[in-house]
Parts: structure tokens; sequence; C-alpha cells
């Protein structure tokens, strides 16, 4: 992937500051952005899915609705209007090959695409992305999550305020 423009470490131990980055993420997406989420099982990239597809729902008025993780069935689509969010799982694929049917590397300028687990399609470059890790403390009583992008992330500045 290429090399970040900026990067920054958050400390999302509260699901409410989870929350927060997730709304002012969402105003600061465009279509087109990739959004990669790498980290351990349970460590909160669901859930900051979650409260990202939400904040869309709020803004676009429409129903505020549960965001199931598409672990089994790979990809679940969400269309606000105009705008489509395809949500995809990659946890269970283990051969690149298998991503053919997904559609995953057909990024039009309708959609915001967001995958989890995207180790294997690492070797893949997206023009707009922005790579979000979340990390557990040695302890695992503190939960980070640290942004880069191959383009500026300017919304870094609001986040780190928060």
């Amino acid at each position: 992937m290429p090399i970040a423009t900026k990067s920054s470490r958050i400390n999302i131990s509260k699901e409410s500051k989870t929350k927060s980055i997730a709304e002012i993420l969402s105003k600061n997406l465009i279509t087109g952005d990739v959004l990669l989420l790498s980290g351990e099982l349970g460590v909160g990239k669901t859930t900051f899915v979650k409260h990202l597809i939400n904040s869309f729902q709020f803004r676009y008025n429409q129903p505020i609705t549960e965001i199931p993780s598409p672990t089994f069935n790979l990809v679940n689509e969400y269309r606000l209007k105009n705008l489509i969010i395809k949500h995809y799982d990659l946890y269970r694929i283990n051969d690149e090959k298998d991503l053919k049917n997904l559609g995953i590397f057909e990024i039009d300028n309708d959609q915001i695409t967001l995958i989890e687990w995207p180790k294997i399609i690492k070797n893949y470059i997206f023009d707009n992305f922005i790579d979000l890790s979340f990390q557990y403390s040695e302890d695992f009583k503190e939960r980070f999550l640290t942004f880069s992008s191959n383009n500026n992330i300017s919304f870094l500045n609001e986040i780190e305020t928060i």
C-alpha cells in the first residue's frame, strides 16, 4: 500500500468515542472512498462500522437499523438515496481467487466501500483509501485506533480534539 500521508493513534476504549469518531468520519467521506479495517477479533471493527452506517442513515433521514457483520454472507449493501455503502468482511476468505465474484475491486463513484480483514487484498492499491487499524493494549484493557491514508485526512485534527 502507498505510504500514509498522516497517521494518528486514538484511544477508543469508550464506545462513545468510537461513535463520535465514526460520525466525524461519515461527514468527511466521499463516494469512491475505501476504508480498510484491520485488527483482532472483538477489537471494535464492526462496532465502528455500525456507528458509521447509522450516522449516514441519520443524515439521510433513513431508519436507523441494526448493522450485522457480513462474516457469513461476505458483503452487506446499504442504499441511502443516491449513496451505496458496501460492507465486506473477508475473515473467511483464504485465497484471493475467492474474491472474484464479490465485486470488491469494482469500486465506482456512487459508493463507499468498507472492508474488514483486508489482509487478503494487501497487494491491491485503491485510489482513495483510509486504513483504520484497531488494536488492544498489551493488557487488553484499552483499545486504540490508528488512521493512515494515501490522501490527506484533514479531519484528524477534529477527531483528536474529542
